[in-house]
């Protein structure tokens, strides 16, 4: 067992513990988002919100090193285990999010301690602005844009952003906007919530209620140069560019909390079934329905190891995103698969029977959406098996 291998294996326990207090929780938030900030009580939301080292002077302490929950293989092992109880309060939880890898990758120094310094001093909830009405995240037909101001050298931005997690409660985030025709033409805009122009409205949705998804409106909300991420960089290096990029670091994020689902749901129809036996981890005696049981431990086995693999890979490169969409294909359909099984098993009413079981079957079908859904992740699969970024998964 390598020293990576250990570290990981210490956080998983750390976060198992740490996930206990949300049981209570899991079911009030889903009726209420407004909940959320509870959570701040009973997690240590500073040490779990992935802050760059230079604004995170507590971090978590593994074997006396410090684990700055920054990189995707310690995020999908510390938040799997949170979403074996509740992936929505775990996404409902203040930080820098997607938004924060994008300012990581385009902001200067001042841009930098605007975010970053904010987030540190106080329980701040982020943005990230990119899906669309009717669009979705589709580059070319993004309709939001930044157009010169009336007078003067400042610029006005417009539009409608939809399914933005967290963007009712938000402080600040970041909002991709066209600045003119073309690939290129498209900037990310760090943007502050308290704007003239600007209003946030929740959405109603089935699942994953606690991260409430809303709707972003943006009416010539007044943006200055110094808003611009990446200005500084080559045009090639700026909105786009650094979208991608975070879709593909953050696939094996999303992957973790559906796999935290299909486990959740496996844990809890075992230990129903064959009492004791969830807890101990084994496998339901032989019977009627020991082969499914035995089938679905193999695929969460496997699928673990692929979604570490998938973060792994985005750690190193996080332009190639093909191990991520495979890792997201997996760990959806699997979660689908867990919840509807789970179902099926407990017999006809069992998600009024079992109110933790409906909620889970509930947020397994919005990982879909979330990162792009599976016919984008197979595009990508594919594209990445054509140009040979398709690597052996144990090497990866």
């Amino acid at each position: 067992m390598t020293d990576d291998t250990r570290r990981l294996d210490e956080l998983r326990a750390l976060a198992r513990e740490l996930a206990a207090p949300l049981r209570g929780l899991a079911l009030g938030l889903d009726r209420d988002p407004g909940l959320c900030t509870e959570l701040l009580g009973l997690l240590p939301w500073r040490q779990l919100m992935g802050l760059p080292a230079a604004y995170n002077q507590d971090p978590i302490m593994l074997r006396g090193r410090p684990a700055y929950l920054d990189s995707c293989a310690e995020q999908v092992t510390a938040f799997e285990e949170l979403a074996r109880v509740d992936a929505a309060a775990v996404l409902a939880l203040p930080g820098p999010s997607m938004s924060g890898f994008a300012v990581s990758q385009l902001a200067d120094e001042a841009q930098s301690e605007r975010y970053f310094g904010l987030l540190a001093a106080e329980p701040t909830w982020t943005f990230f602005g990119m899906t669309e009405p009717a669009r979705g995240s589709d580059p070319a037909g993004m309709s939001t844009a930044l157009r010169p101001a009336a007078s003067g050298d400042a610029m006005v931005l417009s539009g409608v952003k939809r399914f933005v997690g967290n963007g009712a409660r938000a402080a600040l985030g970041v909002v991709f906007a066209r600045r003119s025709p073309g690939p290129l033409g498209i900037s990310a805009v760090l943007l502050e919530t308290d704007r003239p122009g600007f209003t946030a409205v929740p959405l109603d949705t089935l699942g994953l209620r606690g991260l409430q998804l809303s709707e972003l409106r943006m009416d010539a909300v007044p943006i200055a140069d110094a808003d611009l991420l990446g200005r500084h960089r080559s045009a090639t290096r700026q909105g786009m560019w650094a979208a991608t990029r975070t879709f593909n670091r953050f696939r094996p994020v999303v992957a973790c909390f559906a796999l935290g689902v299909a486990q959740a749901a496996y844990d809890y129809v075992l230990e129903y079934r064959c009492p004791g036996h969830g807890r101990s981890g084994h496998l339901c005696p032989a019977g009627a329905d020991g082969h499914v049981f035995e089938e679905l431990a193999g695929r969460l086995r496997a699928t673990r190891a692929l979604v570490l693999a998938a973060a792994r890979s985005a750690d190193r490169d996080p332009a190639d995103g093909t191990l991520a969409s495979a890792a997201k294909i997996q760990a959806v359909a699997l979660a689908e698969q867990c919840t509807a099984t789970a179902v099926r098993m407990l017999g006809p009413g069992a998600r009024f029977d079992h109110p933790s079981l409906d909620k889970w079957v509930r947020d397994a079908r919005a990982f879909e959406y979330m990162e792009g859904t599976g016919n984008i992740q197979r595009l990508t699969l594919a594209q990445g098996y054509l140009q040979g970024r398709l690597t052996d998964v144990r090497a990866a």
